[in-house]
């Protein structure tokens, strides 16, 4: 085997100069290639190991990076290392390698701002709330004015039940940044989630800050409009982006967040054509059928859009659909009803039809959803649970059971155990509308916290919404009704995943509800 010819330590300095000074100027290729010279002259220069894993990086080659990263950190353990290896790991969503990481680099560096900072999201982000409180607090230990742990503290005990505690240390990371818009966001919710709904609506203007997408990664910009915000103004008077037009002013409503809230808040569209001549949502398609059947029947004002921003000269206000609120001055003792959304009569019938079909017709037909979509949330894990947990309630023979669960993926799918107390259409299911006419034919839906638990409570279904412990604001807090939905009955965790408890209360209730030995017609609307 040829032996590379020795290199002085002069050389090798040279090079990496050289390296370092193309990296800085955005010369990456110049950069790789002097620093794969150093490294294969000498493999423990780790120096260029990092500084290869920060070309890599650069280059948005992220796990190259991070085994660059890691290479250095072996051989030389420098505190900086750690931390720009968590910072990859981050944009990786590799929480646990996080925090290993940063649990080792602490051992060199105990009081190191940014790794303390790193564990306490990776915990966070994990769903280990009570560890990353912790360090959340030993971080404002260290640095009694950083912001920004104030606020990761505040959402960390927010979900840890405190709404005090959390309140207090939001409005401390306000003060001591009046800029963090993610802060306002998270007060809102704390502030929702206390129904102080007056004090709330003004920061949930900010909610944008804290968003992000199906894979966890935020997406922070409010989109850019051309059309003015409607926040209650009288339209006509005030005028908008045309001024005053003749027939009266047009609302655009813009979607926002999931299909629950979609359901939550459609409420608002008819109160909002008490006051423009016509109002347009731009709706998912996954919604737009039920939507038009529904709303738009009744209320001609009222048009569902496609998914792109129409002609800027066709409207004259916009507002976010979870805005309206807001405009529309909502307080605990003025919500509005549901929208009452309907099923198609015919579509609808379709499913009786089938149901009247199976064995047993008589029995109650309750519908059933065990985990929401978007499963690369930490909210999404903790509101989920697995088929297998329902199957207390499965044991219950006396019920027809009837799977309303849409899978992001396959681990939400029934299990093998669980299939034969399940009766399951849901693949010939292709929008909110078929969804609709299955609910229609329901006694029931028992549903964790997700769209299908909006759907069935503004069709005036009795829902039975299984809640996790300091669950979303919507459902407030030490509540079992709702005063969004008449009809929705709340079973909430009394500990922080214990869903064996709440599937056990809402056994007991049906058992009280259907008695054995009584015969019982479903209810058809």
């Amino acid at each position: 085997m040829h032996n590379q010819s020795p290199v002085s330590p002069q050389a090798i300095s040279l090079w990496f100069n050289e390296a370092e000074e193309a990296r800085l100027a955005g010369r990456f290729d110049t950069a790789q290639a002097l620093l794969d010279r150093i490294i294969v002259h000498d493999s423990t220069h780790a120096a260029a190991l990092y500084s290869r894993g920060l070309v890599a990086l650069a280059l948005d080659q992220l796990p190259l990076a991070q085994r660059w990263i890691e290479r250095a950190v072996q051989v030389e353990p420098q505190p900086p290392f750690f931390d720009m290896l968590c910072l990859v790991q981050i944009k990786l969503r590799a929480f646990a390698s996080i925090v290993h990481t940063a649990r080792a680099g602490l051992a060199y560096q105990p009081d190191s701002l940014a790794l303390h900072y790193y564990l306490g999201v990776a915990l966070q982000l994990q769903g280990r709330a009570e560890e990353a409180a912790a360090v959340y607090r030993t971080l404002i230990e260290l640095k009694p004015d950083y912001a920004q742990a104030h606020a990761n503290l505040g959402v960390v005990v927010k979900d840890l039940g405190s709404l005090s505690k959390a309140e207090q240390h939001l409005r401390r990371a306000m003060t001591l940044d009046p800029s963090n818009r993610g802060a306002r966001a998270s007060l809102s919710q704390v502030l929702l989630a206390a129904g102080r709904y007056e004090e709330a609506w003004p920061y949930f203007e900010d909610r944008w800050a804290n968003f992000v997408d199906a894979g966890g990664r935020p997406v922070s910009q409010r989109p850019e409009l051309p059309w003015p915000q409607w926040k209650g103004e009288h339209p006509d008077v005030e005028g908008g982006a045309h001024g005053l037009r003749e027939g009266g002013a047009r609302l655009l409503v813009l979607p926002e967040q999931g299909h629950g809230d979609s359901l939550q808040f459609v409420r608002y569209l008819p109160l909002a054509l008490e006051r423009f001549a016509q109002v347009g949502c731009i709706c998912p398609p996954s919604l737009r059928r039920l939507y038009e059947e529904s709303l738009c029947a009744r209320w001609p004002g009222l048009v569902m859009l496609d998914d792109v921003l129409p002609d800027v000269k066709e409207w004259d206000w916009q507002c976010s659909l979870m805005s309206l609120p807001l405009a529309f001055g909502t307080r605990l003792d003025n919500i509005p009803t549901p929208a009452d959304l309907r099923a198609e009569p015919r579509r609808s019938a379709g499913w009786r039809t089938k149901l009247g079909a199976l064995a047993r017709p008589d029995l109650p037909r309750v519908g059933v959803v065990w985990a929401g979509g978007h499963s690369g949330l930490t909210e999404d894990r903790a509101r989920s649970l697995t088929c297998a947990q329902f199957a207390p309630l499965f044991s219950l023979s006396r019920i027809r059971w009837i799977s309303l669960q849409k899978a992001d993926d396959l681990a939400k799918r029934a299990s093998a155990s669980t299939k034969a107390y399940l009766t399951d259409w849901m693949d010939d299911v292709s929008d909110f509308a078929d969804t609709a006419a299955i609910i229609d034919n329901l006694d029931l839906v028992i549903s964790v916290d997700t769209s299908v638990a909006h759907l069935a409570a503004a069709m005036g279904k009795p829902v039975w919404l299984l809640n996790r412990f300091a669950g979303c604001w919507r459902w407030l807090r030490n509540r079992d009704d709702s005063p969004w939905y008449p009809t929705v009955r709340i079973f909430t965790q009394p500990q922080r995943g214990n869903w064996d408890e709440v599937i056990e209360r809402v056994a007991a209730q049906l058992k009280q509800r259907y008695e054995p030995g009584i015969t019982y017609r479903s209810f058809v609307r």
